[in-house]
């Protein structure tokens, strides 16, 4: 069996003196795609923000590509071939799509042209010229995602990419998850939408106050039903 590219034990961290992640672990496999699950406040948003280095004070082993990630600066973590999208998306308001699509460095190799990224995006090559206030919610997610794809990323850390949005683009934005997966690679997600989750990933995982407390293929999802509706709701 291959090592994971993503390996995550034993990780902490902390906001202040507040202690938010308490041993954290979770791996990825090249080419998977994992959602982490649970409830508001339970560190999921945490737990993406901690792994890409923007919450400093952490400790624990965060291995990427062979690589000990947990020194590392943020700007040599994206190097290293981790993106990462936050549920505010990030876009430049005052650019256009365009703009917005040359303005990351490619950090790695097999970033994406902008015409692959157009091929994949058919909304955000009708909307090129357009500046970033006047995209909607969806195209603004796409916007974000696209920009990541462009920088040669090979693991994407991609937080609440449905919330808000309309049902229609949920499910453009799922058959776009599937192509990324089909092309090999790696996704983490976090997620409230349960049902769309089950319809992208390979596994799942699920989280408690800042600690996972599951960890399941896809194919036991009917068997561990009654622990999500006691869980999450759903």
């Amino acid at each position: 069996m291959n090592a994971p590219l993503l390996n995550v034990s034993g990780l902490q961290a902390w906001y202040g003196e507040s202690h938010v992640l308490h041993g954290v672990d979770l791996h990825v496999s090249e080419g998977e795609m994992i959602c982490i699950l649970g409830r508001n406040g339970m560190g999921k948003t945490t737990t993406l923000r901690t792994i890409m280095g923007i919450l400093r004070k952490r400790s624990g082993r965060i291995n990427f590509a062979g690589q000990d990630m947990i020194s590392v600066p943020l700007h040599r973590t994206a190097r290293a071939g981790l993106g990462f999208i936050p549920e505010e998306r990030g876009i430049f308001a005052t650019l256009s799509v365009e703009e917005n699509l040359m303005l990351p460095p490619k950090v790695a190799e097999g970033g994406m042209s902008v015409e692959e990224i157009y091929d994949l995006f058919p909304n955000l090559k009708e909307r090129r010229t357009s500046p970033g206030t006047k995209l909607s919610g969806g195209e603004q997610q796409m916007l974000a995602l696209a920009r990541i794809l462009r920088t040669g990323a090979r693991c994407l850390l991609l937080d609440e990419p449905t919330e808000g949005l309309a049902p229609v683009i949920i499910q453009a934005i799922g058959e776009v998850l599937v192509k990324l997966k089909q092309r090999g690679m790696t996704v983490v997600l976090v997620e409230q939408n349960f049902r769309f989750a089950a319809k992208v990933a390979d596994r799942f995982y699920l989280m408690d106050h800042g600690r996972m407390i599951a960890d399941f293929p896809v194919a036991d999802l009917p068997q561990q039903m009654d622990m999500l509706h006691r869980e999450l709701g759903v």
